[in-house]
């Protein structure tokens, strides 16, 4: 083999890593894009973003970090990005509601279950940027080192923070139940 052909071979050989790191921690790209965007289309705009952030940042990947932490960073800083400058998600927002309250399924209990869902999900994106990402990373079972280190805090202020973000995110929740409730006529 030439010294001309072994820049090809390298790069393929990049290129196959890249792919197969990708594909095995493909639920955080999934997982951080659900969290940032609501409609299918948003979501995939957001994934096909993150995977060519991650892809255009890959050949400045250090081997002896985890993959998943540097995957997480990418995906997070780019879902950030991508809220800050788009102005068009809150139109499609109200549209996705609208669609979604067209086809809704009228059993009680299935309406009580996506009502929590709901409340949940509008409780979250209503989040500033930092703790959002803290609250999905928390959910995704991510540990307390491995959340710091992708957020550049302190372990111990991850837990503050998120005990803070649970505190609030179960007042939203709640809120959202008892407007619910006196909209319906039962409190």
């Amino acid at each position: 083999m030439s010294q001309v052909d072994t820049p090809v071979v390298n790069a393929a050989a990049d290129d196959a890593r890249f792919i197969a790191m990708l594909e095995a921690h493909r639920t955080i790209v999934l997982h951080v894009a659900n969290a940032y965007a609501r409609s299918v289309a948003d979501r995939e705009d957001l994934m096909q973003e993150i995977v060519a952030g991650a892809w255009r940042s890959f050949a400045r990947y250090d081997p002896a970090r985890t993959f998943s932490t540097w995957l997480y960073r990418i995906a997070l800083n780019t879902a950030i990005s991508w809220v800050r400058r788009s102005s068009r998600h809150a139109s499609r927002r109200a549209a996705d509601d609208s669609a979604l309250a067209a086809v809704a399924v009228h059993d009680p209990d299935a309406l009580a279950i996506d009502d929590d869902v709901g409340d949940l999900r509008a409780a979250v994106a209503a989040l500033d940027d930092l703790p959002r990402a803290l609250i999905v990373l928390h959910l995704e079972g991510t540990s307390y080192a491995t959340i710091a280190e992708i957020l550049g805090i302190t372990e111990t202020n991850v837990a503050t923070k998120l005990s803070r973000i649970k505190t609030h995110l179960r007042d939203a929740i709640l809120r959202a139940r008892e407007a619910r409730s006196t909209r319906n006529g039962n409190g």
